[in-house]
């Protein structure tokens, strides 16, 4: 490679040099409570119609091999059109809309671009050295921000709202993941969809079970368990808030772990 191509690749790589974690929950935690401006999804709830299939097993996949030419192009279109929005300038849960959507609607487009894989694991796009899948690569920007999928999650979602329901609403495209709605997230909906989420998630298996008076949960509340709580007992109880009649039943009397699972596989209709 000559001095310009390589001088030319290092300015292009540096364009997408992910923003510091520490600036980005306190830059998009800015907003504006008085705008009246929304984000239009309709392009996304369109698609999520189209391709999302709800399984009998309680568990949406999504029909990435039937997917068409023209509809991966407005999936670019609309990922494109969310990097032209001042985030900033919208109302709270306008913003947290617009992330969710972004962060789903992003991995959806890297699974379509290296489909068919049997695991969005197995999808490697660096963004470190010592980094393995697509999570850390920045790939959009937001106000002048690179993002990659690990700080639209974990530096914006979690940080700058620390509400725990977001675990069911962003989706990694895996089996064991909360459910890939069947519509867009808005800033309208948002709260009735981040709870529906979350009773759908602990409500299924691969959420939470009870065998035996002991429960296994989702790795998910291990991974992330300062946002459940700081011990078993508080997990749970956060678990319990959701949990239907019988489950709540059964988790009365148990206060600790007795295990986590999560299944990688992806989630596509077969």
């Amino acid at each position: 490679m000559s001095f310009v191509r390589a001088a030319v690749f290092a300015l292009v790589c540096l364009a997408f040099v992910p923003a510091q974690a520490g600036e980005l929950d306190a830059y998009f935690s800015t907003n504006n409570q008085n705008a009246t401006m929304t984000v239009d999804h309709s392009a996304w709830d369109k698609l999520l119609a189209t391709y999302v299939a709800a399984s009998p097993d309680r568990i949406n996949r999504f029909a990435y091999g039937r997917v068409s030419a023209a509809d991966k192009k407005v999936l670019k279109a609309y990922l494109a059109a969310l990097q032209g929005v001042k985030v900033t300038a919208l109302k709270a849960d306008e913003q947290r809309a617009f992330w969710i959507n972004l962060y789903n609607a992003l991995t959806i487009d890297v699974v379509l671009d290296h489909y068919p894989v049997k695991t969005i694991k197995d999808i490697s796009l660096g963004g470190g050295f010592f980094s393995s899948g697509p999570w850390k690569k920045a790939l959009v920007k937001v106000e002048g921000k690179a993002l990659s999928l690990d700080n639209v999650e974990h530096d914006i979602l979690r940080k700058v709202w620390t509400d725990p329901r977001v675990h069911y609403a962003a989706n990694c495209a895996s089996i064991s993941c909360p459910n890939l709605m069947a519509k867009a997230f808005t800033g309208a909906n948002l709260d009735e969809m981040l709870t529906q989420g979350a009773k759908d998630y602990v409500n299924h298996p691969r959420g939470a079970r009870v065998s035996g008076g002991k429960v296994t949960l989702s790795r998910i509340y291990s991974w992330y368990r300062s946002d459940f709580g700081s011990s078993d007992a508080e997990v749970l109880r956060h678990v319990a808030k959701y949990a239907s009649a019988t489950l709540k039943k059964q988790l009365a009397d148990i206060d600790t772990i007795a295990g986590y699972d999560y299944d990688w596989s992806l989630n596509e209709v077969k």
